[in-house]
């Protein structure tokens, strides 16, 4: 009778450091790099990698060095591209989370009763000080899950340049622009009816795009994507 022979594999187990999840075979790993040690993450979890700021390690733009000078300008040029692309993921997350994070709060709210009057629009005295609209403005844009996709792409991008002033053609507004270097949104805030919330108006990728006075920061960001005013020297 014919001795039974061992089937052995060369592959070795991989889990994800994400999930903990052991890789099925055949099933790839994604190299990533975070706090400078290698990580190993599953197909399924290289979003939430790149959301907790985990850098591809095959990306190459940020970990290698040109020696040459085409070398260094062909890096920067990828280095731009990547990062492009990059926060155009990052944004995009951020504003999924913000969308389901804003319709939690109302899937949970019990529907009123229907013979209930219709509560009066909320109208607020609008502060006449330029920066007193601009602080109550920013205590407004706080209390809104905007500060998640600020909060999100700064934990990618780093911290953005902030700039919030009242619009000269419309006093009770004052209008936000959060800037990061290739990456912006605009916001606007009507002190006037605060119910109204947070609007985001716009957003793009290059600077050049925003008024050479809307460039000038007198805001920043916290880690949580709270915004206040710089202190003045």
């Amino acid at each position: 009778m014919a001795s039974t022979r061992d089937i052995r594999t060369n592959q070795v187990d991989i889990s994800c450091d994400v999930c903990g999840r052991t890789l099925l075979r055949g099933e790839r790993a994604e190299s990533y790099l975070a706090g400078g040690e290698r990580r190993q993450v599953c197909e399924l979890c290289t979003v939430r990698a790149q959301h907790e700021g985990w850098i591809r390690e095959d990306g190459g733009d940020e970990l290698t060095l040109r020696t040459s000078r085409t070398e260094r300008g062909r890096g920067f040029l990828e280095k731009l591209r990547s990062r492009r692309e990059r926060a155009r993921e990052v944004a995009d997350e951020a504003a999924a989370e913000e969308e389901v994070a804003a319709r939690e709060p109302a899937a949970r709210e019990a529907a009123p009763p229907p013979d209930l009057p219709r509560r009066p629009r909320h109208v607020r005295a609008v502060p006449t000080n330029a920066e007193l609209k601009v602080e109550r403005a920013l205590e407004v844009f706080n209390a809104s899950e905007h500060t998640r996709t600020v909060g999100g792409i700064a934990r990618s991008l780093g911290a953005p340049a902030v700039s919030a002033r009242p619009l000269p053609d419309r006093p009770s507004v004052v209008a936000i622009a959060v800037m990061w270097e290739l990456s912006w949104y605009r916001f606007e805030i009507d002190l006037s009816d605060e119910a109204g919330g947070v609007r985001q108006i716009a957003q793009g990728a290059e600077l050049s795009e925003l008024d050479a006075d809307e460039q000038v920061a007198n805001a920043a960001a916290d880690e949580r994507g709270g915004l206040h005013l710089l202190s003045a020297e």
